[in-house]
């Protein structure tokens, strides 16, 4: 995208929002970046160039404009549509893996040495692993010193700097104001009431429907780890450096995110896994667009635009609830899930003041869980057994940096994991946007209302058409009929 020149002009003049983190626009007379959408005067066509990345437009010596704040734009819908070096790259940098073990930890993650992934990302965001992971500290940095009262120091080591003087220096590199400066300028923005608790907005590109999303959250929740109260789907958080909690509430242009973490290094991969729960970097309209050439899916399309993927915040939790969800209903597979966290998840407090008790048990936990406890059918228990003693050996790697088809085969291998909760896993837990689950009764039900194939081979035959954006339409399908996974919860 950003190497078309007059395709981004175009989208710079019109401050097309769509664009916003698909590439950066640089202003070469004052030094400034800006994300497409800036409402400042555009520059003259000569003046303007553009970066792949807010680090590319960093290292090459651009600071954020302080209108538009470009680093805290949406980020690229490429991450979560691909599966290559790159996006995988990409996902684990977002998760804080570079700062938690290095670049050659994050080599080690994808199976590739460490001047293979420079190059790759070079060649294609124009900045290498270290620049991405500094423009992202900065970004949390920034979020940090605005959002609460933590002393400067606390700051720079909780957004992963190693010393004072290098968050000082970057800071001012990247914003064109000291950290204290900073904090200054938005004195005036309303504080979290909760001491610890961290009060964010997430952006994402419109249109956005919440009602399928939260719905489906919602519907499926299991209690003491997921609930919905005063407005919010909240839920408890598994992180690399301890636990939080967080509640997301649908605003119009923005999801209201609020945040309370046992360790301040975890806000950026929990900020990263919320958006990866509500598929905030998608491209809707994208999606809309190719779907709605569908004469079944176009009312669909045009009644409810901009449905998103539900996903998850911890794909390993997601593959073992996918599994008791096996041929029972919603308020079963609840259930079981719920009896699990009960006997075996780890009791956490709620600090945002609510019914949130329990974090999800960890595969580590489940795996040498006695057998007799699970109340489910023989085959069902050997599946979950085996599934959580996969992902506890490392045999099945699910996390944002794992390789989708690699992972689907493996899933495949496994016992009583057969086509539907490999789809499910895939569209939801990995986040393949293609993933297609034709064998669910939802599809078929609201495939059959809409005169498509109810059979899953002529469904399937039929959804080529919808490529790459197979796991969208199943979400319209299910839209198709009446459900509560459909509707927004009322308080």
């Amino acid at each position: 995208m950003y190497t078309d020149f007059d395709r981004c002009v175009r989208a710079v003049r019109s401050k097309d929002a769509r664009f916003d983190g698909w590439f950066y626009t640089a202003v070469l007379t004052t030094r400034i970046y800006c994300r497409p959408s800036c409402p400042a005067v555009p520059p003259k066509d000569r003046n303007m160039t553009f970066y792949p990345s807010a680090a590319a437009a960093q290292q090459a010596g651009f600071r954020a404009c302080k209108r538009c704040r470009p680093d805290a734009s949406p980020g690229s819908p490429q991450w979560n549509e691909r599966a290559d070096l790159v996006a995988r790259a990409m996902r684990l940098i977002g998760d804080g893996t570079v700062d938690r073990e290095g670049v050659t930890g994050l080599a080690a993650r994808l199976g590739y040495s460490t001047r293979q992934i420079e190059r790759q990302l070079l060649a294609e965001l124009g900045a290498g692993p270290l620049a991405l992971a500094r423009a992202q500290r900065a970004q949390t940095a920034r979020v940090l010193i605005e959002t609460s009262e933590l002393p400067m120091t606390d700051v720079a080591f909780a957004a992963g700097f190693s010393s004072i003087r290098t968050f000082n220096e970057t800071v001012r590199e990247v914003f064109a104001l000291t950290p204290s400066e900073l904090r200054d300028r938005a004195a005036r923005a309303p504080r979290s009431a909760a001491p610890g608790v961290l009060t964010l907005r997430l952006p994402f590109r419109r249109p956005l429907c919440p009602d399928n999303l939260f719905g489906h959250l919602v519907a499926t929740a299991v209690p003491g780890v997921e609930e919905w109260r005063d407005g919010a789907y909240r839920r408890t958080l598994r992180l690399p450096y301890g636990r939080g909690s967080v509640a997301l509430s649908p605003r119009d242009d923005h999801i209201d995110c609020r945040l309370a973490l046992s360790d301040l290094r975890d806000l950026a991969g929990a900020i990263n896994r919320c958006r990866s729960l509500l598929d905030l970097d998608a491209d809707p309209e994208a999606v809309d667009e190719l779907l709605a050439t569908d004469e079944a899916l176009a009312p669909l399309v045009a009644e409810a635009p901009g449905r998103r993927v539900p996903r998850t915040v911890d794909p390993e939790e997601f593959a073992v609830r996918a599994v008791l969800g096996q041929q029972v209903s919603t308020a079963a597979a609840r259930t079981l899930a719920a009896r699990l966290v009960t006997a075996h998840g780890e009791p956490v407090d709620d600090p945002l003041g609510g019914g949130l008790t329990h974090l999800f048990p960890s595969a580590e936990a489940l795996s040498a869980l006695d057998p007799g406890s699970l109340a489910m059918p023989t085959g069902r228990r050997t599946t979950v057994l085996r599934l959580v003693r996969a992902l506890a050996d490392g045999e099945l790697a699910l996390g944002v940096g794992s390789d989708w088809a690699r992972a689907e085969a493996r899933l495949a291998e496994l016992p009583g994991v057969g086509p539907w909760t490999t789809g499910i896993i895939a569209m939801r837990a990995l986040g393949d946007p293609d993933a297609f689950v034709p064998t669910d009764l939802g599809v078929r039900y609201g495939a059959a209302a809409r005169g498509l194939p109810a059979t899953p081979a002529a469904l399937t035959r039929h959804a080529v058409a919808w490529r790459p954006w197979r796991a969208y339409a199943v979400q319209y399908l299910w839209a198709a009929q009446p459900h509560p996974i459909n509707d927004m919860p009322e308080d």
